[in-house]
């Protein structure tokens, strides 16, 4: 059982038994700022009802910002594609696919498949395919715009915030990329 522990940190970026009291409370602070900027834009686009799927979808996001900020699953591109594709997909299957107890499972199955070849997988992207489908009728209204506002806007405004949260924290560079740019600048 050990092991299959070990292999989960290894693969998420964290060891949650090494991060001291100010990361933790860095990681809930983070999270609480990213999360007040997605909920405000949620609600002026969807009111509160229908934020609520898309909402949860940004909170899992956060906690992989702000907890996790250097994992794979983190970073901007899966971020970015993992909840934009799932998007597509999710609105795609709900024009399409009557029936609420096929297309809910459909939609996040085949935004996994999508996540999978596109290299971008990023689980909270799963609750965003599914948030298209059962998100109600504010967000079925939105049609495929459900993309672009909020999807995408709340995408691109969890991630400034994640950019601008974390820059300052030479230990908690984001994107990783940023981290190891000054490593090997430092050499």
């Amino acid at each position: 059982m050990n092991g299959i522990w070990q292999n989960l940190r290894l693969v998420a970026g964290i060891d949650a038994a090494r991060a001291g009291h100010l990361e933790k409370w860095l990681s809930a602070t983070g999270g609480l700022f990213g999360l007040w900027a997605v909920i405000s834009i949620s609600q002026a686009e969807l009111g509160d009802a229908g934020s609520a799927g898309l909402v949860a979808s940004m909170g899992a996001s956060a906690v992989l910002l702000f907890a996790v900020p250097h994992g794979t699953l983190s970073q901007p591109w899966p971020v970015v594609g993992g909840h934009l594709v799932s998007a597509l997909i999710g609105v795609a299957v709900a024009k399409f696919v009557p029936q609420m107890a096929l297309a809910a499972p459909l939609a996040v199955a085949l935004a996994i498949g999508a996540m999978h070849y596109l290299r971008c997988i990023h689980p909270p992207g799963g609750a965003t395919a599914l948030s298209a489908v059962v998100g109600g009728e504010a967000v079925h209204q939105l049609g495929f715009m459900y993309v672009l506002t909020p999807v995408m806007l709340n995408t691109l405004v969890i991630l400034l915030v994640a950019l601008v949260f974390n820059y300052p924290l030479r230990w908690r560079r984001y994107p990783a990329a940023l981290s190891r740019a000054e490593a090997d600048h430092e050499r």
